[in-house]
């Protein structure tokens, strides 16, 4: 059941609202007033705030200041009186959530609330994948490689410069990327992550950019976008090479005005975004094809910074594995399990095309699925290999669960390699939407070569 604050200094209001959400299953906790609001978030857990913005001795928006400076991050959705609007936009300028004019209608705060709540639990999921991902441990590793990236986040960090993060699928450049947050001074600000291969094409600017009610059929409310979302803080934009060309100009003027017009019309809202880009394609290369356009690539390689493959950094895989393997255990609530030196070999011998994205499911098969208390390098077999290929297949026999996979993958590569590996031709080609098509590449295990 999750717990919504009310803060409005007219008790009528706030009995009224109260009534409305308790009958639709929520808790609900009062307050008359900002002072008294920051003190019940100081003592306990409250999912999202309805706040209003015209209260006696501290108002909505230094409310929304203190909760920011006290790093209280419970989406706010403030309530503003008619006419009201300039301080509404502020309000969002300090990490509202959302805003509703007065009177408000149920329907529309139980909307506002929902979509609060999706926010508030994704923040939560990425916190926690974050842990279990080792990013709470910083960028795991004692290589050379390792530490002299380290040493060029400590160093790009605490400025405003935009960093382009050049590396393979699966290296870790989202963790580079949250380091890069976590040391600048907007650590306290979102951080909001943009995945560009799984967005359909046709929804891209309305996600970036949001969009205002009625903008386009399905837009029953209006819906800030990335840029607004990540205000104060950092956007991460991975794999940023997938960005539809048509669309590069308008993220170009964005960059440089700080400036994001919304779908439908309306005045320009202005923006403090730190941008942070990462991709694993050759964006040179892809400028010179006329993939993508040469002023945007220029915009983002203000500082590029290369995250090192999993095989440059040999050393730091027994240490790695060890740590997957003990998260793995523990999530999955299987007795711990140890590696042996022999299976550290391997380990370190296997070349893993999927970095260290790999390693870290291979240890998750590994809790799962072996019994031992110490695992051998003999008990890797069949667990640590990369996914067969078609030829692998018909030599060993293979189920035939394993010989439709293998034809899968043989049909993805080849439209893959016949559309030089551009995302949108190759899933109009397979009749898959984009985003299903990078899903498919993640499941089969395919991952773009790198060109030597």
């Amino acid at each position: 059941m999750a717990t919504i604050l009310i803060v409005d200094d007219e008790k009528n209001i706030r009995a009224t609202i109260a009534r409305g959400l308790r009958l639709e299953g929520f808790r609900t906790v009062e307050a008359g007033n900002g002072e008294e609001a920051l003190a019940i978030l100081e003592d306990q857990d409250a999912d999202a705030v309805l706040l209003d913005v015209e209260m006696p001795r501290l108002d909505g928006l230094a409310t929304l200041e203190a909760m920011r400076d006290r790093g209280l991050s419970v989406p706010a959705i403030v309530l503003t009186a008619h006419g009201s609007i300039e301080r509404a936009v502020r309000a969002v300028k300090l990490g509202a959530f959302d805003f509703i004019e007065k009177p408000p209608s149920m329907e529309r705060i139980l909307i506002a609330i929902g979509h609060a709540l999706d926010r508030g639990r994704l923040l939560s999921e990425n916190r926690r994948l974050a842990d279990e991902s080792g990013a709470t441990a910083g960028l795991l590793g004692d290589s050379e490689p390792m530490r002299a990236l380290r040493a060029v986040l400590s160093r790009v960090a605490p400025t405003e410069a935009t960093i382009l993060l050049l590396g393979e699928n699966g290296t870790g450049k989202e963790l580079a990327a949250r380091a890069i947050h976590d040391g600048s001074p907007r650590k306290a600000r979102p951080f909001v992550t943009v995945n560009c291969a799984a967005i359909p094409e046709t929804l891209f600017e309305s996600e970036l950019f949001g969009h205002l009610r009625g903008a386009f059929t399905g837009a029953t409310d209006a819906r800030r976008g990335k840029f607004s979302q990540a205000d104060g803080g950092t956007l991460f934009l991975d794999e940023v090479g997938e960005i539809p060309l048509h669309l590069q100009p308008k993220l170009l003027r964005v960059l440089e005005s700080q400036e994001v017009e919304r779908l439908g019309g309306g005045a320009p809202e202005k923006v403090d975004v730190r941008l942070v880009a990462a991709t694993n394609r050759d964006l040179p290369a892809e400028v010179e094809t006329g993939r993508f356009r040469r002023d945007l690539y220029h915009r983002l390689d203000v500082v590029p910074v290369r995250v090192p493959p999993l095989r440059e950094r040999r050393t730091d895989i027994p240490s790695l594995a060890a740590h997957f393997l003990d998260l793995a255990c523990r999530r999955n609530r299987v007795r711990p399990k140890t590696l042996a030196d022999d299976a550290k070999a391997a380990l370190s011998a296997h070349r893993w095309p999927g970095n260290v994205r790999e390693l870290r499911n291979v240890m998750e098969r590994i809790a799962i699925l072996v019994q031992e208390a110490e695992v051998g390098a003999v008990l890797l077999e069949g667990l640590a290999g990369a996914a067969a290929t078609p030829s692998e297949i018909e030599e060993t026999g293979g189920t035939l669960a394993a010989r439709v996979d293998a034809f899968e993958r043989k049909t993805v590569l080849e439209a893959l390699e016949r559309n030089r590996w551009r995302m949108t031709r190759t899933a109009e080609q397979l009749g898959l939407e984009r985003s299903h098509l990078y899903k498919k590449l993640k499941a089969l295990g395919i991952e773009r070569p790198v060109e030597e």
